[in-house]
């Protein structure tokens, strides 16, 4: 019937069906391509992450049983004016304290029961040796760890592939500190043949200027036992995922598609299959990130490497509740940024995250 004789009957015409509504997604990112809405949503999930860490970080450590002046100066003397500064913030309303610590968490004005210092110029100090042995760790664990896991698990079952599964397996079942003391009394002080001859604790050899090239030669030598441990124990963690997730690929039918087409073996697996079977890795590389400063306790410890570690081991034997809550709030920073990167390197590589 047409819409005169509708009219004309006294009917109504039928409605023109209209577009079919936004989804919410597609509401918010109208206007943005779907890398960049994909990267303010990650970004934004981020910021909230930071903003309850900032609320557990200040909440957690003033619900303490026990007096506030105490835990904070550990019975330590402590200049009468000081003490009534620290009594006076103390003493104000909490909301007060909670939004003068939002403003500006990194600015603290109490200092370490421990050392009798200001609780983040210890910190800042403390960052770069931290950042120098695990940022070399982390590059060559990554670079080495990978390389096993593509070749065992593009030739899994053979010889190469049974060897380095049962190596890395044993070296991810040793705990971090067992395997670095092992390192320690073998090449650091001499044993089962072995020579010692390699430094057994510190950052350099007291009265060598660090700032020299044969100061830095001599932080190298230093760093040899430390960075072995971390390696070895995270490469062992990157080798097994990263065979696992090649593995799965193998039998994909895009694979058996290349094949097919008379592409050559290694063009199939540099091209095709290790750049899918790698999100899962980058993914627990990124995460460890962060979570191996936090991680580099026991290795520093042992090694009596002076970064975070070390200091956060130092703060816990005391308590040193002011130390350890700027320590706190630092690796967890650093776990946050490190897994936004994760998820902007994710979508970088396999497009289709972004959706």
């Amino acid at each position: 019937m047409s819409l005169i004789q509708d009219v004309a009957g006294g009917g109504v015409p039928d409605p023109v069906p209209g577009p079919p509504p936004l989804s919410r997604k597609e509401k918010g990112s109208r206007g943005l391509s779907p890398g960049a809405y994909f990267a303010l949503r990650k970004t934004g999930a981020a910021l909230g992450t930071l903003l309850f860490v900032l609320v557990v970080n200040f909440f957690l450590f003033r619900m303490l049983p026990g007096d506030p002046i105490g835990m904070y100066t550990r019975g330590r003397n402590v200049p009468a004016e000081q003490l009534a500064a620290l009594r006076a913030e103390l003493d104000r309303p909490i909301l007060g304290q909670f939004l003068s610590y939002l403003r500006n968490p990194f600015s603290s004005t109490i200092d370490s029961a421990q050392f009798n210092r200001p609780v983040w110029e210890l910190v800042t100090e403390r960052i770069w040796p931290t950042l120098l042995l695990v940022g070399t760790a982390i590059v060559l664990a990554s670079i080495i760890g990978v390389w096993i896991g593509i070749k065992a698990g593009w030739r899994r079952g053979k010889r190469f592939d049974k060897v380095s599964t049962g190596v890395t397996l044993t070296l991810y079942s040793m705990p971090e500190f067992w395997l670095g003391m092992i390192l320690l009394i073998v090449f650091g002080v001499g044993a089962f043949g072995f020579p010692g001859i390699f430094p057994i604790g510190g950052i350099s050899t007291p009265g060598v200027d660090t700032s020299s090239p044969a100061g830095w030669l001599d932080v190298a030598w230093h760093m040899v036992l430390p960075v072995t441990t971390l390696t070895l124990v995270y490469l062992a963690e990157y080798a097994l995922v990263m065979r696992s997730s090649l593995v799965d690929e193998m039998d994909e039918d895009y694979l058996t598609t290349a094949r097919a087409k008379g592409l050559m073996d290694r063009y199939v697996r540099r091209r095709h299959a290790v750049p899918n079977a790698m999100l899962p890795t980058i993914t627990l590389i990124f995460l460890n990130l962060g979570f191996t400063v936090s991680g580099a306790i026991t290795v520093e410890t042992v090694f009596s490497w002076p970064g975070l570690g070390l200091l956060s081991y130092e703060a816990l034997r005391g308590p040193d509740v002011a130390l350890l809550q700027a320590i706190f709030l630092l690796f967890s920073i650093g776990v946050v940024l490190a897994n936004l990167v994760a998820d902007l390197l994710y979508a970088v590589i396999d497009p289709r995250v972004r959706s």
